[in-house]
């Protein structure tokens, strides 16, 4: 079996590489998405117990 053999997928090269990188690419959003979620969340943290701080709530 050649390289180009392997890349053609017995004729399927297409659907198999195209489902690939459809699976690639849903991954690195996924984590794109959760790490823009934490680094939201967090900065909420930070302004919430800044505010606290700063009013005075923990009395």
């Amino acid at each position: 079996m050649t390289f180009m053999e392997f890349l053609n997928m017995g004729g399927y090269a297409v659907y198999v590489w195209s489902s690939v990188g459809l699976t690639v690419a849903v991954l690195i959003i996924n984590v794109i998405t959760a790490r823009r979620a934490v680094s939201q969340e967090l900065e909420r943290l930070r302004k919430r117990y800044a505010n606290e701080a700063n009013t005075g709530a923990s009395q």
